[in-house]
């Protein structure tokens, strides 16, 4: 195994994958590693493929036995395993959820993919954020409190940031737009009957429901949560 990869390493068990035709972005190369995809020093894939090559939920289906094979192999070989799984089947749910327990137990993580095209990219994105920073992963959001109410905003399906200007300069401050009616939303620009329905859905469904029924009263997301609590702090 080199030192440092400046391609993907491909086992040669990957020969005639129609993946690697649709890795275009990183260069690959077939090489003695373990992994089926090898995109660091510390990172391998296995990767569940359609038959006939060996593979995929359909494989799996017939040949459970195969993915905790090439599991075993894995074993201790990197800090990082990953299994990518191309769903091939319409009766999916079951199998991905052996096999998400599977990599619970192995600690593995599991990446999903509809298409080769589609795993194509998972494994470019994994070479190419090889020696990135966490950080690069994290969103960016200006301190600014417009900046952090629009990201907050923007959490709840079909709100844009010209909405966010809206409830800001309409409303006034985060508290009453929690506070907002569904028919107070609608006479705002931009905000027809669905959308008002959303945005007023967001902040009076329950967020968090215990095992006894009783919930803790908030809103439909997080993140909007998050600012809600710190938008109330910040007034009193």
């Amino acid at each position: 195994m080199a030192a440092r990869l400046h391609a993907v390493g491909v086992n040669a068990n990957q020969r005639g994958n129609p993946v690697l035709a649709a890795i275009r972005n990183v260069p690959w190369q077939h090489t003695d590693t373990p992994a089926d995809y090898q995109v660091g020093r510390t990172t391998g894939v296995v990767y569940l493929r359609p038959t006939p090559v060996t593979g995929s939920l359909r494989y799996h289906r017939v040949h459970p036995e195969y993915i905790a094979a090439r599991l075993r192999a894995l074993e201790n070989k990197f800090q990082l395993r990953l299994l990518l799984c191309l769903v091939d089947i319409d009766d999916h749910q079951q199998h991905i959820r052996e096999l998400t327990r599977m990599c619970i137990l192995n600690n593995l993580t599991m990446i999903v993919a509809w298409s080769p095209e589609e795993a194509a990219r998972y494994i470019e994105t994994l070479k190419a954020y090889e020696n990135k920073p966490p950080d690069m992963l994290k969103g960016q959001v200006d301190p600014d409190y417009f900046s952090r109410l629009a990201d907050s905003l923007t959490a709840i399906k079909s709100v844009n940031k010209t909405d966010a200007m809206t409830l800001s300069s309409s409303i006034g401050s985060f508290r009453d737009m929690a506070h907002a009616s569904a028919q107070e939303l609608q006479l705002l620009p931009g905000f027809g009957e669905q959308k008002a329905a959303r945005f007023e859905s967001a902040f009076k469904k329950p967020f968090l429901i215990g095992a006894g029924g009783s919930g803790l009263a908030g809103t439909g997301d997080g993140n909007t949560r998050i600012a809600a609590e710190s938008s109330g702090a910040a007034e009193a």
